[in-house]
């Protein structure tokens, strides 16, 4: 069984940066399709980001392509995704996730396993 736990949110200003981390644990991480995804209050989750670590394929949402860069550590099981020029509107509960079947998908209930969330509140 994999388990996912995430780290790295907070509160910052619109305009900043974070780094989400994703650690995995149980199996090994470079198996696994990841998946970003983010859920605010009231509202579905929701796509943000997503690869396979081994042709490094790629997906974005396009409300955040050429600010979020998702990328890996295969040493440390970790996946990362790091957040740049944030906006209000980014302010979500973070989601990592992991589907088991090589292919990058970008809707939650095609992903297998998911970590607990992470909170990021961008303030204006």
């Amino acid at each position: 069984q994999l388990q996912l736990v995430e780290s790295g949110g907070g509160l910052v200003q619109t305009g900043g940066s974070l780094r989400l981390s994703c650690v995995a644990s149980g199996r090994t991480f470079v198996n696994y399709v990841v998946g970003w995804f983010r859920q605010a209050p009231g509202q579905e989750r929701e796509f943000v980001a997503a690869f396979w670590w081994k042709d490094e394929m790629m997906r974005y949402a396009e409300s955040i392509k050429g600010r979020f860069t998702i990328s890996g550590d295969p040493s440390k099981n970790t996946a990362y995704l790091q957040m740049n020029s944030l906006k209000p509107e980014d302010t979500a509960v973070y989601y990592c996730a992991a589907r088991i079947w090589p292919t990058v998908e970008i809707t939650a209930k095609e992903y297998d396993y998911w970590g607990q969330g992470t909170q990021v509140t961008v303030s204006s």
